[in-house]
């Protein structure tokens, strides 16, 4: 705690000051253009990783990014993806896995969560993406899910909570008239390297590669 202390003088004696421009700006409100939706892992910093400053980022986090599909009952999760495109206009949507991820560790193997009743529910909306692992592995259907399928679990988990989050009716109209666009990434903790889904949402490509052309515009 002795750190966390530090931090906050030393933002109110030197990081506040030096930016009090930008903070007396986002006083009055906020419009950022981007909907982050993350990992609660501490190892994931969404502003240090996109080189971005309060007010750009909308950001929501949760054990395993998750995104439960859209139901009549109110989440944290519902309401926040609502407001961030209803009422703040957010152009663009990124769900943002990340490797090593602790959440998807534990969905592998679902029997092993049995004294975590409310993170082994959580993690219910993780279960499409493992059958999906299993079914292409040839792995029975609940079957316990090694290690060695620990990667591959993580990237199809975004792919699976993006497609929850389409089921959401304010994201599917914005989709449906070119408003929002939606980005799947996984994040690598140990080289800093970011892997994107492609454009169709089925599978996932070097950051490079997914974004040449606005890299292009930027040189």
């Amino acid at each position: 705690m002795k750190d966390v202390i530090k931090g906050v003088l030393n933002f109110r004696n030197h990081v506040y000051p030096e930016r009090k421009d930008l903070f007396g700006t986002l006083a009055g409100g906020q419009s950022p253009e981007v909907l982050f939706i993350t990992c609660s892992d501490s190892r994931i910093d969404p502003n240090l990783l996109t080189g971005s400053d309060p007010g750009d980022l909308f950001i929501c986090r949760n054990a395993g990014n998750v995104i439960p599909p859209h139901s009549n009952e109110t989440g944290g999760m519902t309401a926040s993806i609502e407001y961030a495109v209803a009422v703040l206009g957010v152009r663009h949507i990124i769900v943002c896995g990340h490797t090593d991820c602790g959440a998807v560790k534990g969905a592998l193997d679902m029997d092993g969560l049995n004294g975590l009743p409310h993170v082994k529910e959580w993690l219910g909306h993780c279960r499409s993406a493992m059958e999906i692992v299993r079914e292409r592995n040839g792995i029975n259907s609940g079957a316990c899910l090694g290690h060695e399928h620990l990667n591959e679990a993580i990237e199809e988990n975004v792919l699976q909570q993006v497609q929850h989050l389409r089921t959401h009716p304010v994201v599917a109209a914005k989709l449906a008239t070119g408003k929002v666009e939606i980005h799947g990434w996984v994040y690598n903790i140990e080289t800093g390297g970011i892997r994107s889904s492609s454009q169709s949402g089925t599978c996932f490509l070097e950051f490079e590669d997914r974004y040449q052309t606005e890299i292009a515009e930027l040189k």
